[in-house]
């Protein structure tokens, strides 16, 4: 079961693709393994978590941790399970996260519990997060153990708190970003760390690859949140709206209310906190979010974040790789999938 590696050749090429091609052999290498330590004696468990982790994927968050290994002067394998570890806990999470958010769709295809079930998904989610710590028991760090274990009890907790405020209104934009820093950016900045620990850097540079992977993440999440009512269909490989369906309160949605009126107050609890949606609310939801400007309001506070992840890599080494990951914390916002 092959994993896309390559990118589109009609795309304009992005600092995501120069990334993947600066560690093109480390990445071959970690989607080997990955195939390799996703088999299993029980024939679905490969076959539900082959749906998904070979279903395309950015593969950013093994890709952080194979560059900021490469950034800090790395050349080993080592990183090889650790980038592997890290996709499948973030695969596991996307399990988990259909079967909560009852979705029957990811990347444009069918989810694995639309075609599987609900109790597969969840079980080979399990299966996955148990993987990732066979294999961060095989690395043998402690530092590394500590940080990718808090990574997961922190994305859980990310998830329950979601859970417990779901189609609630009255979130307000640090509820919101205390959820999507669980949820997103806390393994994004592991992925980052657990690459500095690998190549051996100071306390000091694990950090700032700390710090720098936790504010893209918060980029990255913002500006995916947009795009769910901003992004073209065929880039994102899913339908647009999802968010808006599904009842999320999201960071456009929180400060549209801010100034909302009356009327639309009874329109966004109507659509987001009961979920009784009309054909036509989506595009009078745009409409709202567009008077209030609220989709430029939230991709300025995505373009903040990125900045702060850029100023955290000031210190480290001045290489091409350093202005690769500059470029990626900018393309975070800008991107249109």
């Amino acid at each position: 079961m092959p994993i896309p590696q390559t990118v589109s050749k009609e795309k304009k090429s992005s600092p995501l693709d120069a990334m993947m091609l600066s560690q093109k052999d480390n990445l071959a290498a970690v989607n080997a393994l990955i195939l390799s330590r996703m088999q299993s004696d029980v024939p679905l468990i490969p076959k539900l978590a082959g749906h998904l982790i070979a279903g395309g994927g950015k593969r950013i968050r093994p890709l952080l941790t194979l560059a900021s290994a490469a950034l800090m002067g790395y050349k080993g394998t080592r990183t090889h399970k650790l980038a592997a570890c890290v996709e499948f806990i973030h695969t596991a999470t996307l399990l988990h996260d259909d079967v909560v958010d009852e979705s029957d769709q990811r990347r444009g295809k069918a989810s694995a519990n639309a075609l599987f079930g609900n109790e597969a998904a969840v079980l080979v989610g399990d299966f996955l997060f148990s993987r990732s710590f066979e294999l961060m028991v095989e690395d043998g760090s402690l530092d590394v153990l500590r940080v990718l274990s808090h990574a997961s009890a922190v994305i859980a907790e990310g998830e329950v708190l979601q859970l417990s405020m779901l189609n609630d209104i009255s979130m307000n934009e640090e509820s919101y970003l205390k959820i999507i820093g669980a949820k997103t950016a806390a393994l994004f900045a592991a992925a980052c760390q657990t690459g500095g620990l690998a190549a051996g850097a100071t306390a000091q540079d694990c950090q700032k690859l700390y710090h720098y992977g936790y504010n893209l993440g918060l980029a990255f999440q913002i500006s995916d949140d947009v795009l769910d009512y901003s992004g073209n269909q065929a880039d994102l490989g899913k339908s647009i709206g999802d968010d808006f369906k599904e009842g999320k309160v999201t960071l456009p949605v929180i400060l549209a209310l801010q100034s909302a009126s009356a009327e639309e107050k009874i329109f966004w609890q109507r659509c987001v906190q009961e979920v009784q949606q009309n054909d036509g609310d989506f595009i009078k939801a745009l409409g709202i979010l567009q008077k209030h400007d609220s989709l430029n309001k939230s991709l300025s506070q995505s373009h903040d974040y990125a900045v702060k992840a850029v100023e955290s890599l000031k210190g480290l080494p001045d290489t091409h790789l350093r202005e690769v990951m500059t470029e990626l914390a900018f393309y975070a916002v800008n991107r249109s999938s």
